[in-house]
């Protein structure tokens, strides 16, 4: 071997990871990912790598392969917005499952910035986290991670919009459904919803479900459900449905897009002098228990199943890290709980 072999050429004791990614064709990660049998690499490129390893005669260092394949029995949660209240039941959701198994779990917070989500994975990835759950603040569908960490990574709440992920949310369609199938179940017949913003996914989806549900009776929403998007809030329900009892008296229902949303609902009901749930029923969504129970009668919600979506997302997370993998968006049931606003007892 010449002078120039001796300064180019890579032997057995100097062939570095790097040199063993750059002949694959690969990223290090890939290649460190593929020589330990992790998962989240493809047939080919593992074999790409072990070929090329081999062709270099590459031994890697007993030290750094144990580390790397060690388990630190940690878990990343990082949040987009942690103190949404949609938020805090997925966390202790997951808490609980990963609790379940004696593993540590380190929480960090992004504040709904797509760069400091970034600062805040390479904080988890450096303290050696096994992988990654990312919890959503609305169920809007987001870009996946810019840079694919080398540990799995599981969405929740707001789904990632490559299906290569694993993502849970809850069922948003089957949630409007539901709402209408209990109303029809009652007796109703003239339902009408008065919705949230149009720009959230949940809402759109909450409409599709309800609209699809009056359909299989052979009946249609009342009023035109597209120009009944509004804020998240009661003044708006009131005002939306004043103007909707006005302009059709003959309403028996309100599917309201939320629980905030059903007590204005009620407040026009009440107003317009009709009566609760005799005159006119009232449905929400989230069943969140400060404004269901508060509400005179009590109100009628879909529950999003928030604790258990956690759960599931968490349970589906370590699987993934003992290799395990599924990959796609998984759609997580809801349940409604009727109380007096729908006919109930409350």
């Amino acid at each position: 071997m010449d002078d120039d072999d001796h300064r180019t050429g890579a032997t057995a004791e100097t062939t570095t990871l790097a040199d063993v990614a750059r002949a694959a064709g690969v990223s290090v990660a890939t290649a460190s990912k593929a020589l330990n049998g992790r998962a989240h690499v493809s047939a080919r490129s593992r074999e790409a790598v072990l070929a090329a390893a081999a062709a270099l005669s590459f031994t890697p260092n007993p030290f750094a392969r144990a580390l790397n394949r060690a388990s630190t029995n940690t878990i990343g949660m990082l949040t987009s917005d942690l103190d949404n209240r949609f938020v805090l039941p997925i966390l202790l959701g997951a808490e609980d499952a990963f609790g379940a198994g004696s593993l540590s779990v380190l929480l960090a917070d992004a504040r709904d910035s797509a760069l400091r989500e970034q600062l805040q994975l390479q904080s988890l990835l450096t303290r050696r986290v096994d992988g990654v759950l990312v919890v959503g603040r609305t169920t809007n569908p987001r870009p996946p991670m810019q840079a694919k960490p080398d540990v799995p990574v599981v969405y929740v709440y707001a789904p990632s919009t490559d299906e290569q992920d694993l993502s849970f949310e809850p069922d948003n369609e089957l949630a409007g459904r539901i709402a209408v199938e209990h109303l029809v179940a009652a007796g109703r017949r003239r339902i009408a919803i008065v919705n949230g913003e149009d720009t959230y996914a949940a809402a759109r989806d909450r409409l599709r479900g309800a609209a699809a549900a009056m359909e299989d009776h052979g009946l249609e929403l009342v009023g035109n459900p597209g120009l009944v998007f509004g804020a998240w809030d009661e003044s708006w329900g009131r005002q939306a449905a004043g103007r909707l009892l006005a302009a059709h008296p003959d309403v028996d229902a309100v599917v309201a897009g939320s629980d905030h949303i059903a007590r204005g609902v009620m407040d026009a009901v009440r107003e317009s002098g009709r009566r609760i749930p005799d005159d006119v029923a009232v449905v929400g969504f989230d069943n969140w228990d400060i404004l269901v129970e508060g509400a005179r009668p009590h109100l009628t919600s879909v529950d999003m199943n928030l604790q258990e979506l956690g759960r599931l997302a968490a349970e589906a997370l370590v699987e993934s890290i003992e290799g395990r993998v599924r990959r796609g968006r998984i759609r997580n049931p809801v349940r409604l709980v009727a109380r007096g606003s729908s006919g109930a007892d409350s």
